[in-house]
């Protein structure tokens, strides 16, 4: 037997918008392995760079600018009691900001 055209018109859609579906999915799943392959590229880097300075003995400047990428210094809040707070940030290299 054959399908009305009614059916087949209903099934080719439906394999149409899964087939969109899909497509999306495996452009989301691209995305996210990129990024996991990104991370790991930059975790290793991060490994590499901190093997060198194991056991720092001295802070410098070369030290500084070797691991950190950049430093985020808020304004000053003066709180109740007088006492004055001010959040910084630090950024490292290929990992980000650790919290």
């Amino acid at each position: 037997g054959r399908i009305t055209e009614y059916n087949f018109n209903m099934l080719s859609e439906k394999y149409q918008n899964e087939q969109k579906e899909l497509e999306t999915k495996i452009r989301q799943l691209h995305e996210m392995m990129e990024a996991a392959v990104q991370t790991a590229a930059d975790a290793e880097k991060w490994i590499a760079l901190m093997k060198q300075y194991v056991n720092p003995v001295e802070l410098t400047a070369e030290l500084l600018n070797t691991l950190i990428e950049k430093v985020t210094v808020h304004e000053a809040v003066k709180g109740e009691d007088g006492s004055r707070e001010q959040e910084v940030e630090i950024y490292y290299r290929f990992i980000g900001k650790i919290d």
